[in-house]
């Protein structure tokens, strides 16, 4: 390898986070184009992935370190959301804390698929990917900046995981485990909720959100105002012959 190849690869490395993936359009940003990329490839530098996807030589790549270079690279809106934000943010105690024994749970807008590389990947952890627009068509609403260790990504905030959450139950997540998870949510932030519940067009998500934040004896339920909100009309079932709440409309697992 000659020393203007050399020179160009010491530069990439230092502007590629450790434990992250790395795509063709984001490499050819940094002089690195396709016949290069494979030079680089051969010479042991960086192993490819995926088709147009890469990683640093031996590094191990998590589900994170793609999620990465969907969000910084590829401006895609896909993010960890439902459990698995809440998760990363402890706010699910009594669920597994290594998120290797549970699916990852990723969201994005409706239409907006992953990419071929992402996958067909081997990660170390199942992924399930729910595409929605059901809290509406602002991107940045409700997410926040949660580091990974040598890379930041963007992840929901506990109150957008928490209606993703009741987005995803029953036919995705257990109405159990999300009945535990919101009990321990003491601290939502009542603005944020608000805007959330605004956007909200999952009329059965919002009920339930409501049903279960009252139960709990939330006190940032005292801060909201549901003549804003829109309830639909009707009822709402998540099981057959379980408990009928009148406010919501909405029947519960007993």
């Amino acid at each position: 390898m000659d020393r203007q190849n050399r020179s160009i690869i010491n530069k990439l490395i230092g502007k590629w986070p450790k434990d992250t993936v790395a795509v063709y359009v984001w490499l050819e940003k940094q002089g690195v184009y396709r016949q290069l990329a494979d030079t680089y490839t051969k010479s042991g530098w960086i192993e490819r992935i995926g088709r147009g996807a890469f990683k640093r030589a031996g590094e191990r790549i998590e589900w994170s370190g793609g999620v990465y270079a969907l969000q910084t690279q590829l401006n895609m809106s896909v993010y960890p959301g439902g459990k698995t934000a809440l998760q990363l943010q402890g706010n699910a105690h009594y669920l597994p804390a290594n998120l290797k024994q549970t699916k990852i749970a990723l969201f994005g807008f409706k239409n907006e698929k992953l990419p071929a590389w992402f996958k067909s990947c081997k990660w170390e952890v199942g992924i399930r990917y729910v595409m929605t627009g059901f809290l509406g068509k602002e991107k940045s609403l409700g997410l926040i900046t949660h580091n990974m260790g040598n890379y930041d990504i963007k992840i929901s905030s506990p109150e957008r995981a928490a209606l993703e959450f009741c987005y995803d139950v029953p036919l995705r997540e257990s109405f159990d485990e999300l009945n535990h998870i919101m009990s321990g949510l003491t601290t939502l932030r009542p603005s944020v909720v608000q805007n959330l519940l605004e956007k909200c067009d999952s009329i059965k998500a919002k009920r339930l959100f409501m049903y279960l934040a009252e139960k709990h004896n939330h006190t940032w339920i005292n801060k909201l105002n549901l003549e804003h909100i829109s309830f639909g009309t009707g009822s709402r079932a998540l099981c057959k012959n379980g408990y009928y709440d009148s406010k919501y409309k909405i029947v519960v697992p007993k």
